[in-house]
């Protein structure tokens, strides 16, 4: 056993985790040095501290004396004062080369039916297109609008970040420079079981999880995003989620109300359909910004109240579309240690103290994750929550089908784009409940909005007729 590996083992025996070692004389060194891989990457102090915090002894939930709903800025209107302000400093923020987009794609595809990372999901419903191309493309369009690079920062999982990079190559890029493509980590944290020791997966590999999307804050450090950013002389970072096909990668109105506030982070969110909707719910609570998580709101029974109308009184939903200012995020993690950690009770595939494999079909123990929106309790600055509509900006693909789900996206897709094409006066097909009965699909770099749309596809004789795409470059496909 080198130094380092008996460091490793004198390390994890000091912290009662010895137990990880009890297969290492059977390991071959491809074994021995995974072992070790995993070992070195363990805040052991930080795991002790959950374990003794989570596992050992309960803790109470949090309390408050106050919780009220966040104040929100209205949904943008374009003739609305404030809103043509922000528009303008936020163009100004682009052209000025201040921005730079953060994407969240450790997922797989797993739950769509689909064997690879979920940013490679074919979404579009006659092209085929990805949603790692959508997203592609909106930048695209953004950079020739305002003559700027917006260098597009992905933090992968260790389990789809080979393939998601791979993917990039294969694609070219999708057309994107690749100097200003920049691939991170994110850190994975030991599962524990309910006496909160680490399993294994095997005889050479630890039971881990990644860290959650609020691993993206020492991420960006310890990767050199925010080292890259600022030599760029960016100070704005657009964090989104790879799932959602919709969202607006740099939406001028939302960058411009956050440099107007001189905010560090700021916060879309939607109204939510019901008191339930599976989405966290932005708040104050004595007087601090808070997401509350939707697995937490039975600790707060007043977040699932309605009005006399039957309206949910805290509607403003989390649809995980941030802005971050570099500095903050250097703030925040200089004060990690102080970060909220969640725990759930999961069901852990593990080998046993024979080594044979065990597939639990109960709850048999922890993951411990971290949320970015948790970040929103260190600012210093009244909320910046701007209001969004779902359409053309929030459409989730967790599941194939249902709520959140591919089919629902692509319906989405086509009410969306189809008022477009109404809006040239041409007739759309729709069903007997009013949504639009094709798959519709344009190319977000032929156009983001409908203006920029409608002035493009002026004098274009389409007809639906069972569906149509139009292309980056204009091309009209029908299925």
């Amino acid at each position: 056993m080198t130094a380092s590996m008996q460091a490793l083992r004198e390390r994890a025996e000091a912290f009662g985790q010895e137990h990880v070692f009890r297969f290492w004389a059977e390991l071959d060194e491809a074994g021995k040095t995974q072992l070790a891989a995993d070992l070195a990457q363990v805040d052991f102090p930080l795991m002790k501290r959950l374990a003794d915090s989570w596992i050992h002894d309960e803790p109470p939930a949090e309390t408050f004396d106050q919780i009220v709903p966040v104040p929100v800025i209205d949904k943008v209107d374009p003739e609305r004062p404030d809103a043509v302000e922000a528009f303008a400093a936020g163009e100004d923020a682009l052209r000025a080369g201040r921005v730079g987009l953060f994407l969240v794609a450790g997922g797989q595809g797993t739950r769509l039916g689909f064997d690879g990372p979920k940013g490679a999901y074919p979404i579009g419903p006659i092209t085929g297109k990805t949603l790692f191309a959508y997203h592609a493309e909106k930048i695209r369009n953004l950079q020739r609008r305002y003559g700027c690079t917006l260098p597009w920062y992905i933090m992968v999982s260790h389990a789809n970040g080979t393939a998601t990079e791979a993917f990039f190559r294969e694609q070219a890029f999708f057309g994107l420079d690749e100097n200003n493509v920049k691939f991170i980590t994110q850190r994975m944290v030991p599962c524990m079981d309910e006496q909160g020791r680490f399993m294994l997966e095997s005889p050479g590999h630890l039971a881990m999880n990644p860290n959650g999307h609020g691993g993206c804050i020492p991420a960006m450090v310890e990767n050199g995003v925010i080292a890259d950013a600022e030599s760029r002389g960016i100070d704005l970072l657009c964090y989104f989620q790879v799932d959602n096909w919709a969202v607006k990668v740099a939406d001028p109105y939302f960058i411009g109300y956050h440099v107007r506030a001189n905010a560090g982070m700021s916060s879309k969110n939607h109204r939510k359909n019901a008191p339930r909707e599976a989405v966290g719910v932005h708040c104050l609570c004595d007087g601090q910004y808070r997401v509350i998580e939707y697995s937490e709101l039975d600790i707060y029974p007043q977040l699932l109240e309605t009005d006399a109308t039957g309206k949910v009184i805290y509607y403003a939903g989390n649809p995980a579309i941030h802005i971050l200012s570099t500095s903050f995020v250097s703030e925040v993690f200089n004060r990690f240690d102080d970060f909220p950690w969640h725990r759930a009770h999961k069901k852990v595939p593990y080998i046993d103290e024979a080594g044979h494999p065990v597939k639990p079909e109960t709850p048999n123990a922890y993951k411990f994750e971290t949320f970015v929106f948790d970040a929103l309790r260190f600012i210093e600055h009244p909320p910046v929550a701007l209001e969004i509509g779902r359409a053309g900006e929030y459409t989730p693909i967790k599941t194939f089908s249902g709520d959140n789900s591919v089919e629902a996206a692509r319906a989405a897709m086509g009410d969306y784009w189809g008022a477009w094409f109404e809006a040239m006066g041409i007739e759309i097909p729709r069903d007997t409940e009013g949504h639009v009965a094709v798959p519709i699909e344009i190319s977000p770099e032929f156009a983001l909005t409908q203006e920029e749309f409608l002035e493009k596809a002026a004098g274009l004789a389409v007809s639906p007729g069972k569906g149509i795409a139009i292309t980056a470059d204009g091309t009209i496909i029908q299925p």
